[in-house]
């Protein structure tokens, strides 16, 4: 009997055991395409004034 082909199978070795929802090349994330500065200030803004007291 062949033990070494018993079990589950190996991972590759240095891959990731999962794929991350915004990696790179995913919808949320595009090849080729980095955010504008403009829309992260902006959100950046947003978050502040949600957090201020009223």
């Amino acid at each position: 009997m062949d033990y070494g082909k018993s079990g589950s199978p190996k991972m590759g070795k240095g891959t990731p055991r999962h794929h991350e929802h915004n990696s790179k090349g995913s919808e949320k994330n595009p090849f080729g395409k980095p955010a504008p500065k403009t829309a992260l200030l902006a959100r950046l803004k947003a978050a502040a004034d949600a957090r201020k007291p009223r």
